[in-house]
């Protein structure tokens, strides 16, 4: 499934309608009457229903909701908020007015009543194209809406939810479910935002698909995506075709990290395991797990420090960063594997910190660069605050990624993977139950034991955290719940994610 900007859409509309010749009127006949056909289960016969048309095309697709539902015998009024109706709105005003249908002005006392008596609210005012705090009529709509003791839909956005983040966003519409026109648009997944779309669900109105796919700069990745692009085991593999990793990390005061970065890097599937630690953190990881090897790592006052004779030309994949610590001799060891490895390198936790002041190496590297960051850690890189930041994740993801070149991971409850081109996938699976201390660590060994077993990078990414937060949801629907499942929980999910996967 795609996911698309205004921008991006609004490019869509105009192929579809001027070198395809698709109508304007076409298109809206189509969206509403979709939309009304998707409303009919969630609503009754005798509801009241109000449907809020503005002056653009989503006013227009709201006449055709009304129109569409008038015709089949419901209770519907529109309401016209704002002037100046496009002339393909204007034309399925008259339509729904011939058919005898009540249009009330936003400003007459009668909307106030019937708003207050409405079982139904469609919500058909502002689309792609607003910005920015919300003007008369439409701020005090919204507000009365929202106070308002009806079922809400609305449509492709709610109205005052801008589409690509919410950097200007103030106010706007709580509804219930949403209806967005072919694609979701990015602030379906933004935290400011998310609440107000209520439960989405997508709308065909017949704009060319495969158009669409190619201006899209995102989407989201399912499991019929995991299905077709996860590898199959074949008969005559051995340990070594499934990869050999490095996992670096682990100091005397964390060793539980390492232990469970290694831990699913195993039940991944990494063929050869071994683990870079400091002398007195291997026992206790190898009371855990048998199957890894070691590497003794220099260490100072508990923390693991830099080394000239570090050696990782043997490995296929390597992450660094986990319970390392941040001083200057722990963040040079990070630094020459860096620039040493000729295979993919991750990132996490500590080791995001040790390239802060040096974001430079990773354009320098000929091998990929796996960046995992949780939204203190991106922040803490891009030198902003957090809510800044989850205003724009999208954009600014996707800007750091190209800059400087980096498959970056940012971590949330939508995941937002970006290549260093700029696409990105935006991950769906997980719930709360991963929002405890130990769940990075895990994604970390997932990660390195997928990018070992795929020859797209980008798709062992993506399957990685797909499978990651498949397991929360498994574990989370059959055994465990939401507060008391542990990141080391997610070992037994594992299992049942692959075998649905290899089904």
């Amino acid at each position: 499934m795609y996911i698309v900007t205004a921008k991006e859409m609004y490019e869509v509309d105009r192929y579809a309608m001027e070198d395809i010749g698709i109508v304007g009127s076409i298109l809206m006949e189509s969206a509403g009457r979709a939309i009304a056909e998707r409303m009919k289960p969630l609503i009754g016969t005798t509801d009241r229903i109000i449907v809020l048309c503005g002056s653009g095309n989503n006013g227009g697709d709201g006449y055709v909701v009304a129109r569409t539902l008038l015709n089949e015998g419901y209770d519907v009024a529109a309401v016209q908020v704002g002037r100046n109706l496009t002339a393909d709105a204007a034309m399925h005003q008259q339509v729904y007015d011939r058919l005898g249908g009540e249009v009330m002005d936003v400003e007459a006392d009668t909307f106030q009543a019937a708003l207050k008596e409405a079982d139904v609210i469609v919500d058909a005012m502002l689309g792609l194209g607003v910005r920015g705090k919300l003007k008369s009529p439409y701020k005090e709509t919204v507000q009365a809406v929202n106070e308002a003791d009806a079922l809400v839909f609305a449509i492709d956005l709610p109205s005052g939810v801008p589409a690509d983040d919410a950097s200007d966003f103030s106010e706007a519409i709580f509804a219930d479910h949403t209806f967005v026109i072919e694609a979701p648009k990015p602030s379906v997944f933004i935290q400011k935002t998310a609440a107000h779309y209520g439960k989405w669900h997508t709308v065909s109105i017949g704009l060319p698909v495969a158009y669409l796919g190619r201006q899209a700069g995102a989407r989201i990745w399912t499991k019929q995506d995991v299905k077709r692009s996860f590898p199959n085991r074949q008969p005559f593999s051995h340990k070594g075709t499934h990869g050999k990793g490095f996992l670096i990390g682990g100091g005397a005061e964390m060793p539980g990290s390492v232990t469970m970065s290694s831990m699913a890097a195993l039940r991944a599937g990494a063929g050869l395991l071994t683990v870079g630690t400091l002398r007195q953190v291997i026992p206790t990881v190898s009371a855990h797990l048998s199957e890894a090897t070691f590497a003794v790592l220099e260490g100072e006052n508990g923390v693991i420090v830099d080394s000239e004779t570090l050696d990782v030309s043997a490995y296929d994949g390597i992450v660094v960063g986990m319970g390392m610590g941040r001083g200057e001799a722990t963040a040079a060891l990070t630094k020459r594997v860096l620039e040493q490895a000729e295979v993919p390198v991750l990132l996490d936790a500590d080791g995001l910190h040790h390239i802060k002041s040096d974001l430079e190496i990773l354009r320098n590297r000929q091998a990929p660069t796996i960046l995992t960051p949780h939204p203190g850690e991106m922040a803490m890189l891009l030198d902003m605050k957090v809510p800044e930041l989850l205003e724009n994740p999208f954009e600014l993801a996707r800007k750091f990624a190209i800059v400087h070149q980096v498959h970056l991971v940012l971590k949330g409850t939508y995941t937002i993977i970006t290549a260093p081109d700029g696409s990105q996938i935006v991950n769906t699976t997980g719930n709360p139950g991963l929002g405890k201390g130990g769940s990075g660590d895990v994604l970390s060994g997932i990660l390195l034991a997928m990018q070992m077993q795929h020859e797209n990078l980008m798709e062992a990414i993506a399957n990685g955290v797909y499978v990651h937060g498949k397991a929360a949801d498994v574990l989370v629907k059959e055994m465990h719940s939401q507060q008391d499942l542990l990141a080391t929980d997610l070992m037994k999910g594992l299992a049942k994610v692959f075998r649905d996967i290899s089904d």
